[in-house]
């Protein structure tokens, strides 16, 4: 059996972890937190002491940490990766994408970014839309790998056009959300039936799935059991909005996004699902 390390067992890592174990891969796992990996060792997964610990077994090692210099962090402490591929598939920026792509160059070995959009429920399905960025050969070799997270892993370019496609994409998730959070605070403060404007919406062609997915959250305030947090939102929008900066996009008015979402440092919202930024909306 394939072995695979997993660097990274948060919501996401954790997903992923079973999945390769239920298709049959033999898995060892790594985490800050040891305590984290103990549902993948239960499982079947072999625990690491350090992220090195057992590298010369595995063909390859899937990264889903926190952020680019985390990554890049923990790679480093791996030394030689002489015949190995990386494949970081948590959410960081194009320039640290680059980067790392060559940091891992110099360790001697091959980068595969491969960021995902989707959350744990997907990843357990085996149904997460993987946008991967490297050289063709390397792609096409991870392809068995990816086959078993994804039904269609797509390249999209080189190193760095995986980091946008998934900053991009969540962009569109904190905009949207935030847009329908508005869009609810008025329409309840007018007095119109949220049910009838639903109607109205879900066949228009300003519909989005997503927004059905929030709506219970919303009228509950019920954020509990997120699979992705606020606080991950708010990294990932403020991580866009450096990218921008750094592409010579003009995102002036997602800033204020950002500091809307700053409201929820430090409170219980940051942990909760990130359809909790409705509470920020309430102008009360």
């Amino acid at each position: 059996m394939t072995t695979i390390t997993l660097l990274g067992t948060g919501l996401l890592g954790a997903a992923i972890g079973q999945r390769l174990i239920d298709k049959g891969f033999t898995l060892t796992v790594w985490n800050r937190n040891p305590a984290r990996c103990a549902a993948l060792v239960q499982a079947g997964a072999k625990q690491l002491n350090h992220p090195k610990e057992g590298l010369e077994a595995a063909s390859a090692v899937i990264t889903v940490l926190r952020d680019g210099p985390v990554t890049a962090e923990v790679i480093g402490s791996l030394g030689s990766l002489t015949g190995r591929c990386i494949l970081p598939m948590g959410t960081m920026g194009i320039s640290e994408s680059v980067a790392l792509a060559e940091q891992v160059r110099l360790q001697g070995g091959s980068l595969l970014e491969a960021p995902v959009l989707g959350s744990r429920p997907e990843a357990l399905k085996g149904s997460l839309l993987v946008m991967a960025g490297g050289a063709q050969d390397v792609f096409e070799a991870q392809l068995p790998l990816l086959r078993q997270l994804a039904s269609e892993p797509r390249l999209m370019g080189a190193v760095g056009t995986g980091a946008a496609a998934k900053l991009a994409l969540n962009q569109l998730i904190a905009s949207l959300t935030h847009g329908y959070s508005l869009a609810l605070r008025l329409v309840q403060a007018s007095g119109l039936d949220v049910d009838r404007f639903m109607e109205v919406l879900r066949p228009s062609a300003l519909y989005a799935p997503t927004v059905d997915k929030k709506l219970e959250r919303m009228m509950s305030h019920q954020y509990d059991d997120p699979n992705f947090s606020t606080s991950l939102l708010r990294k990932d929008l403020q991580l866009f909005l450096r990218e921008a900066r750094l592409a010579g996009v003009n995102a002036t008015a997602l800033e204020g996004l950002a500091s809307l979402l700053e409201r929820a440092d430090g409170t219980d919202l940051d942990a909760g699902d990130y359809s909790a930024l409705h509470e920020l909306t309430d102008g009360r």
